[in-house]
């Protein structure tokens, strides 16, 4: 771990503190609070996650949006100081900001009129909304902090080499290596790909009172995550992790299967252990325990979602994309760090006082916001 980084470069994958590695033992045995939601309640009450953009705030986005056309700054660029939004914007989107980091933890935004707009347009607009929740962080080796969900025609088997977001296959319930992701519609599938969150506080009561053992097992630091090849100069290709902590309070979940299985050729190597049968049926267990908690949503195009990593497990469906020459899916991603200085939840990592904490981050690499995937 460096002991300083320059500031436009994301602190990137790292391994906790074991000090700060907190034992099963003192985990709450329930969790209560507004992070535990019941996904009954939310599909009866759909105002308790969708928000609508009304049309005056779309117009005041716009005219931002020419203010910073004007300035002849790029995408990367983009900041609270170049890219102001208007009060009552901010206020609308500080509003949700709240409820995601500390509350339910995810809210559909309604209604931007991305067909309407080029695609930089659309773009610099959402890396400004994005200023609001937190900061920009680099999502891959290439250094994009605009990400591109859309089938690349990658080959999901390719565990070892290829991001599912590349591909169409499906996603099973994880969370990404930032505080809060956020995903914009620009292009439906034909079929399928759906989201799907659920409560990690939910799910983990529920762990507790079905599958203690479980339970006790994902908060054990031995979980191996690769990293796909995505590893700076002098840095190990996999990191050993939890999926669960308990750190200042609050239970924290990190986890993505794809990560901890596609492991397996360091193990074929005799570089690190694979991971025992009793892990292999966690991942299945929590999985399947997730699927039966979550709620189901359809993202529409122009819809934005957000959704807090630190409390919150997302999954996408598989899905078909539309025969040529009709557009694919595609979605426009930003990982954001919700630091300690703006309110964000303490992590017991190195880097939980950077202000760019978390993402992938590989030797210098610049950040950049192609406006496609790539």
């Amino acid at each position: 771990m460096p002991i300083a980084l320059p500031k436009q470069l994301t602190a990137g994958q790292l391994e906790p503190l074991p000090e700060l590695i907190a034992p099963y033992e003192e985990f709450p045995r329930k969790i209560a609070g507004p992070t535990v939601w019941v996904a009954d309640e939310f599909r009866e009450k759909p105002d308790l996650w969708q928000r609508t953009w009304t049309p005056d705030l779309i117009a005041q986005l716009e005219r931002a949006f020419d203010a910073f056309k004007a300035s002849g700054k790029t995408l990367p660029e983009i900041n609270k100081d170049n890219f102001p939004l208007p009060a009552e914007v901010t206020d609308f989107l500080l509003s949700i900001r709240e409820e995601i980091v500390n509350g339910q933890g995810f809210i559909l935004i309604q209604g931007l009129p991305v067909t309407e707009w080029p695609v930089f347009k659309s773009a610099a607009i959402y890396l400004a909304i994005g200023t609001i929740f937190g900061v920009t962080l680099s999502q891959n080796g290439k250094g994009h902090i605009l990400g591109h969900v859309k089938d690349l025609g990658n080959d999901p088997t390719q565990i070892h080499k290829v991001r599912i977001y590349s591909t169409s296959a499906r996603q099973y319930f994880h969370t990404d290596a930032a505080d809060i992701v956020g995903l914009l519609c620009l292009h439906k599938a034909m079929e399928g790909g759906e989201s799907d969150v659920v409560s990690a506080h939910h799910l983990w009561n529920t762990l507790q009172a079905e599958r203690p053992d479980v339970a006790e097992l994902l908060t054990k630091p031995n979980w191996y995550f690769d990293r796909k090849g995505e590893v700076s100069e002098g840095q190990k290709p996999w990191v050993q992790k939890a999926v669960f902590y308990f750190h200042d309070g609050r239970v924290i979940s990190h986890f993505d299967p794809y990560f901890v299985k596609s492991i397996s050729r360091h193990v074929e190597a005799g570089l690190i252990p694979g991971h025992s049968p009793e892990q292999l049926e966690a991942i299945e267990v929590l999985e399947r325990t997730a699927q039966r908690l979550s709620l189901h949503m359809v993202l529409k195009v122009g819809d934005i979602q957000f959704v807090a990593d630190t409390h919150v497990l997302h999954a996408r469906t598989a899905y078909k994309d539309y025969a040529p020459p009709a557009p694919r899916r595609h979605l426009l991603r930003l990982w954001l760090a919700t630091p300690e200085s703006q309110g964000g939840w303490k992590r017991p990592f190195p880097d939980s006082g950077y202000l760019k904490r978390g993402g992938i981050q590989v030797n210098d690499q610049a950040e950049t916001c192609p406006l496609d995937g790539e």
